[in-house]
């Protein structure tokens, strides 16, 4: 496909005029596209962040998807709904959602093109197929996978517009004082460490947060907080709360390693979901329980407590 750009156009990114102008395509997918060559900008190869000018050609192809290429594995999901659309997955600690760079075994995605290998959606291409979106390796809980275009577009609609109901549950470090906390930070990433992202003003986005108390562990020095998320950013929950002086327990990117409970990765669980079926255009609302580990140290620091 070509596009000639016009003077309302220049000066846009060209990740975000594509975005604009391909519906069918998520904007990481069309970032793919930018890094692999796929988009070409008056015959050159340019950087998702090149500025249009006036009468630039941008020549895309969308190569033919290749569900083959990412290896099929016998590895059992906790799937608690799945209906002619959608698959909802309670997702274990420790596991990718799909593959990356040191990991492109043992993931989510390789389970399901064991199970699901023709029934799910092609728009995010050969890597991650079905994947509207998706939560940290160490962070468990629910995730929606499309099985068809039609589904992952109308999911991905509602992420970008921020309309899903997103709520987590977490262990954080420190007593939080406030029963509720609105945190309103934009987050970008580091300028210290790119592999970590920031609360920061330079190339951010706005970032909401919004934190509920639980229960306070005053012997552990702990909180039980529920916190949900009204945009979706990178590490969002994890940033926001170390940024706040409350880094989640077991999280060594944003806090320190705690040794002391003997958890690898941060105390963090996607409890609840809720979106507008693309089929049924009816609300509909996941609940998952916490996994084991994390109802067993609930369980000890409420010992603590007596």
């Amino acid at each position: 496909m070509e596009f000639i750009i016009d003077s309302e156009n220049a000066k846009k990114r060209l990740d975000i005029y594509l975005s604009e102008n391909i519906k069918d395509r998520t904007r990481s997918y069309i970032k793919t596209l930018i890094v692999s060559g796929n988009v070409l900008v008056n015959g050159k190869k340019e950087k998702s962040g090149y500025k249009l000018k006036n009468k630039d050609k941008i020549v895309v192809t969308i190569p033919k998807d290749e569900l083959l290429d990412i290896k099929e594995e016998n590895i059992p999901l906790n799937i608690i709904y799945e209906d002619d659309d959608i698959i909802i997955i309670n997702k274990e600690k420790g596991m990718v959602v799909h593959p990356a760079n040191g990991n492109y075994t043992g993931t989510v995605v390789n389970s399901l093109m064991y199970s699901h290998k023709n029934n799910l959606s092609s728009i995010n291409g050969i890597v991650r197929p079905g994947i509207v979106h998706r939560i940290d390796k160490d962070t468990s809980g629910i995730i929606v996978v499309a099985k068809n275009d039609n589904a992952h577009k109308k999911l991905s609609s509602q992420f970008k517009e921020h309309s899903i109901t997103r709520k987590y549950i977490a262990i954080v470090k420190g007593i939080v004082k406030k029963d509720t906390m609105d945190i309103d930070l934009p987050i970008g990433r580091s300028e210290k460490d790119r592999k970590k992202m920031a609360v920061t003003n330079k190339n951010s986005k706005n970032a909401v947060t919004h934190i509920k108390v639980l229960k306070r562990f005053y012997n552990s020095n702990l909180t039980l907080v529920e916190a949900t998320l009204e945009t979706g950013r990178t590490h969002q929950i994890r940033v926001h709360m170390a940024y706040m002086g409350y880094p989640l327990l077991g999280d060594s990117v944003y806090g320190k390693k705690d040794s002391k409970f003997k958890i690898n990765g941060q105390v963090l669980h996607a409890k609840t979901l809720g979106f507008i079926h693309p089929t049924t255009n009816k609300y509909v609302e996941f609940d998952s329980n916490l996994p084991k580990y994390f109802e067993d140290l609930i369980e000890i620091l409420e010992k603590k407590e007596k």
